[in-house]
């Protein structure tokens, strides 16, 4: 099993990758930060504009959404906290980093998303039950409702198309939850506007309708978060594409077993890569890098990519280590000097290599130069006849010269 290290540029030392990767979580952090922080400087001016308007003209509802701005804060606070530690690089115990601070976060605000939803619907419900009738607030409290409304669906949008460039569902979360303020604001305008010409109950009807649309959102995110916490796939096409990528490198004769999981923004992957049966390992290496490469490009959510290499291709069989092992190089050894002690060409031996395929061991013995070609011609034969009863002997074969790579 290999973990290969982030690919690197020409003339790159080996941390440079591993750099690379913190400066683009650095990056993105202060990008959720900034967009955050612009987020809370917002609903603490739509706030205190609400509270003060609603207290000047005797209104409970722009009271309310006021108070309701300044909730936002808190959880503005919550998503500075989670960007910031959730965007940390891998440490030793948590070697693949901390991305579900945020998918925890995501879920966290779902949860909130629901609980307002519930709150607006329940005490709408009760006004319109309870013939609740406001005195009219004026057009200046509408006013002020309707500017609010304005800047919330503003950071709204900001918040969003941040988030959907950063790839993080947290953001989209606190993205929602403005959707959510500014979502009550309109209400509290219908409201407002409906008491100004007499028509009270449009306030709770309108609150109604709002809080099941809040309520829908928040279980999405609770959805998504939740399916990202039990380790879900990523969608179908987006595996077949990288299935298709790996297959597509010099030397990889096939892709199976191909996982992925998220962590937050972030996506992981390990998957198994077929390569010629006896190419060195050092080669077999270097083509699951290049793999690792072109996937990484592809997709720059990548974070960690795990290959195994495999000789042939065993899709769907039996894991091989739960398997009956076969004998490894020096019980091979072993083995062999008893049966082979008296042949010249193992007396002569220079290097003996050994290709595990299938249940088999193929052997391939190479013996020095000074060894005449017309002896060597029956030397496999020889060999082979001598050890055909192991169980486990593949394909014999007798190489002149060193076999060393």
């Amino acid at each position: 099993m290999s973990r290969p290290q982030p690919p690197r540029r020409d003339g790159e030392s080996p941390s440079a990758g591993t750099a690379a990767g913190r400066f683009l979580r650095d990056d993105s952090a202060r990008e959720a930060n900034r967009v955050t922080l612009i987020g809370a400087l917002v609903d603490f001016i739509v706030g205190v504009a609400k509270m003060i308007a609603g207290m000047m003209v005797g209104s409970a509802a722009l009271i309310a959404d006021g108070i309701h701005s300044f909730s936002d804060i808190l959880t503005d606070v919550f998503v500075l906290a989670a960007t910031h530690y959730g965007r940390q690089a891998p440490d030793s115990d948590h070697p693949y980093g901390h991305g579900r601070i945020e998918t925890l976060a995501t879920l966290w605000l779902g949860s909130v998303l629901i609980f307002v939803a519930g709150g607006i619907a329940w005490s709408s419900v009760e006004r319109l039950l309870d013939h609740d009738v406001a005195a009219p607030p004026g057009l200046a409290a509408i006013g002020i409702a309707a500017v609010s409304l304005v800047a919330k669906e503003w950071i709204f949008r900001y918040t969003l198309s941040v988030a959907k460039r950063l790839n993080s569902k947290l953001l989209e979360a606190n993205a929602w939850h403005s959707r959510s303020d500014a979502m009550s604001t309109l209400v509290v305008i219908i409201g407002l506007a409906g008491t100004q010409v007499g028509i009270d109950w449009m306030d709770a009807a309108a609150a109604i309708v709002v809080g099941l649309m809040v309520g829908q959102v928040g279980g999405r995110l609770m959805w998504e978060s939740s399916r990202e916490l039990i380790d879900t796939a990523l969608p179908a096409e987006e595996q077949r594409e990288m299935r298709r990528l790996g297959e597509q490198v010099p030397g990889v004769h096939g892709i199976h077993d191909l996982r992925t999981r998220r962590l937050g923004s972030d996506v992981v992957l390990d998957l198994h890569i077929v390569v010629p049966p006896r190419v060195t390992v050092s080669e077999a290496h270097e083509i699951g890098n290049a793999v690792s490469r072109s996937l990484r490009d592809a997709f720059p959510r990548l974070v960690d990519v795990t290959f195994h290499i495999d000789p042939e291709d065993d899709e769907g069989e039996t894991e091989h280590s739960l398997r009956p092992g076969l004998p490894l190089r020096e019980d091979v050894e072993a083995l062999l000097n008893q049966l082979w002690a008296r042949h010249p060409a193992w007396q002569h031996r220079l290097a003996l290599n050994l290709h595990y395929l299938g249940d088999r061991i193929d052997v391939s013995l190479y013996v020095d130069t000074s060894l005449e070609c017309a002896y060597l011609s029956d030397a496999a034969t020889a060999l082979h006849d001598a050890a055909a009863h192991l169980p486990w002997l593949g394909r014999l074969r007798v190489w002149q010269g060193p076999g060393k790579g």
